[in-house]
């Protein structure tokens, strides 16, 4: 719906507000898509900080929905690569290591103070069925709408509201842009909340966000922001629990003892009072760089606190990635406060390695080195190298060694990834010195795509897809996609294209068959909002010959136009008339125009050799 810059969304979604916590439903939704926008007005995506004991698994959830899980090495990590979303709520990470242990933490997540361009109307409607994570959560159905209008002077306005049958809520605030004084934000919330024991509450919530960025100093302060709820205030989300009080344990088995059950605990007694955040990153020139990340919820009713402090330094000497981190969280409910410190160092071995050829120069290596600590004092060592390989770097490897103190032992681990053209494959082994903990990991992914010529094979799929059409043109590679190459048909998939810009595609015509020429090698599409859009190539598939042309004994004249079979204009002819033609069959006929007369046309007929030559030179007799 390109004229309200807007998308229409039936079905499972959630909503995109930076007003209230964003929703799981199933219904419908009409909202302004920020992809439409120029990219100097899209959203950003948090960076996420931690660090791993051992090899292990770590899960990122927002609203109780996984919205990325990936395997990390022992030792400090930072995942940066999230995709940018519109919606509003914290973060909780769950890194769970080896031997079964989680270590589980929120990071806070808002968007930063909401501003608008002067003009601009951002608008979200839902008239939807809440659809919970959990069992314990009734479906409410409910709707709610927002707009956000940016005014003239770096002002901004501001409001939703969120109705159901136990739920009534209206939000109003604004946001202004102070120049060098950075951009805040303020809004406040009333509810009126009917819970599970059919008890009614009213109250309020204000909201401030602030964010600056000093270009002279390299700070940027990300955001800063606070928020005072009193005792009666509650959210949607909140009346959908079924009791007051419980266990939301949908994810736990008989035999999952690693998960703590104040994990999966609630209390609709226990309200959410204040909240700090503060997250600020700092550039120090040659010196590195260093990041504060911090936050603390305070409750209603008990003094239990949800604090998380992450302080990181990092910098880069002669190709030497290394930093420090420290990482401090307790949780409500979690009597044991979780404090690790921890030291990484990553050597690009690539760079002073002797490389025989062109693509071993492209392949990177790297020597890892990484040691944590907790308050208890348990250590952990870790050494590592991982790398790339194959002509693409589209096979990854790791391999990891540890160590840790206090009668555990060593462990090791090996993975192995490959994406290929018609899906990716992953396999991973993580053992213990004593063999009492062995574990194989192993994975298939990819897409599969159905359209006019056929089905076609693929990398997994994004919400957005180009189809590369190249027809005859076989096992012919993308730039700049590893992996993909084109089926014995032609045909490829590239997934995660970018939304309303423009997606440049090419074909590597280095590594094309020899008897395969495209007329134009790049292309370039625009997508939009979850198509699949067409890159279309013109291959000629057939031998390739330079030919020369006489006419009552002298070249053909400069310029004239060369047609093979009756088909459209091959190529032109030059001064000394000659001209090169691809995608020939072994014997046919060429007409040959420079004018209108008779006398300026002539046909000749060409019988290429059976011999497998790249290129072919013959001369032909025009008459």
């Amino acid at each position: 719906m390109g004229f309200l810059q807007g998308e229409l969304t039936a079905g499972d979604s959630y909503t995109p507000s930076a007003l209230f916590d964003s929703l799981p439903f199933r219904g419908l939704q009409l909202a302004s898509d920020d992809n439409m926008l120029p990219d100097s007005m899209k959203g950003f995506a948090p960076t996420i900080h931690g660090i791993a004991r051992s090899n292990a698994q770590v899960t990122i959830r927002q609203n109780g929905y996984i919205i990325n899980q990936r395997y990390v090495p022992p030792g400090a990590f930072t995942i940066n690569d999230l995709y940018p979303t519109a919606a509003s709520g914290d973060l909780t990470v769950e890194v769970k290591e080896s031997d079964g242990s989680i270590n589980r933490y929120n990071v806070p997540y808002s968007a930063v103070p909401i501003l608008q361009r002067e003009g601009r109307l951002k608008y979200a409607a839902t008239v939807a069925e809440y659809r919970g994570d959990s069992s314990q959560k009734e479906k409410v159905k409910f709707s709610q709408a927002t707009l956000i209008w940016g005014l003239a002077h770096g002002f901004t306005l501001y409001g939703g509201t969120q109705l159901s049958s136990k739920y009534h809520a209206l939000a109003i605030g604004s946001g202004a842009n102070l120049g060098d004084w950075g951009a805040v934000s303020l809004d406040v919330t009333q509810a009126a909340s009917t819970l599970a024991d059919n008890s009614t509450h009213q109250g309020q919530s204000l909201r401030f966000l602030y964010a600056k960025s000093l270009a002279q100093t390299g700070t940027h302060l990300q955001l800063m922001g606070y928020r005072y709820s009193t005792s009666g205030f509650y959210t949607l989300d909140d009346t959908a629990w079924k009791q007051m009080s419980g266990y939301d344990d949908d994810d736990r088995t008989d035999n999952d003892k690693s998960r703590p059950e104040w994990a999966d605990y609630y209390n609709l007694y226990y309200t959410r009072r204040g909240k700090v955040q503060l997250d600020i990153n700092q550039q120090l020139g040659g010196l590195g760089s260093l990041f504060i990340t911090g936050s603390q919820q305070s409750y209603w009713r008990t003094d239990e606190k949800d604090s998380l402090l992450q302080v990181g330094y990092s910098d880069t000497l002669a190709g030497i990635a290394w930093s420090i981190s420290y990482n401090n969280n307790k949780s409500s409910g979690d009597a044991k406060r979780d404090q690790i410190f921890a030291l990484n160092i990553s050597v690009p071995l690539s760079q002073w390695l002797q490389h025989d050829d062109e693509v071993t120069r492209h392949h990177n290596v790297y020597a890892t080195f990484s040691t944590s600590t907790d308050k208890q004092h348990n250590v952990t060592q870790n050494a590592g190298l991982n790398g790339t390989l194959l002509d693409e770097n589209n096979l990854s490897y790791n391999i990891q060694q540890s160590y840790q103190n206090h009668g555990i032992g060593e462990s090791g681990a090996a993975s192995l990834e490959y994406d290929g053209a018609k899906g990716n494959a992953n396999i991973g082994y993580n053992v213990s010195d004593n063999g009492d903990y062995q574990q194989v990991n192993y994975g298939l992914s990819g897409g599969l795509v159905a359209h006019a010529h056929g089905l076609t094979l693929s990398q997994p799929l994004g919400n957005t897809n180009i189809l590369i059409a190249a027809p005859g043109a076989a096992n012919v590679g993308v730039v700049d996609q590893p992996g993909i190459h084109t089926d014995a048909r032609g045909y490829a998939v590239v997934p995660y294209a970018t939304t309303y810009r423009q997606n440049r595609m090419a074909l590597d015509i280095n590594a094309m068959a020899d008897d395969v020429d495209i007329d134009d090698a790049v292309t370039r599409v625009v997508p939009t909002e979850g198509a699949l859009v067409l890159a279309r190539f013109k291959a000629r598939v057939g031998a390739r010959a330079l030919l020369t042309l006489n006419h009552n004994g002298k070249p053909v004249p400069f310029g004239a136009t060369v047609t093979v079979n009756d088909r459209h204009a091959e190529a032109i002819v030059d001064e000394a008339g000659e001209l090169y033609l691809s995608g020939l069959s072994a014997q046919g006929v060429l007409h040959v125009r420079w004018g209108d007369l008779p006398d300026q046309q002539c046909v000749a007929h060409y019988h290429l050799s059976s011999s497998r030559q790249i290129l072919s030179r013959q001369h032909a007799e025009c008459h």
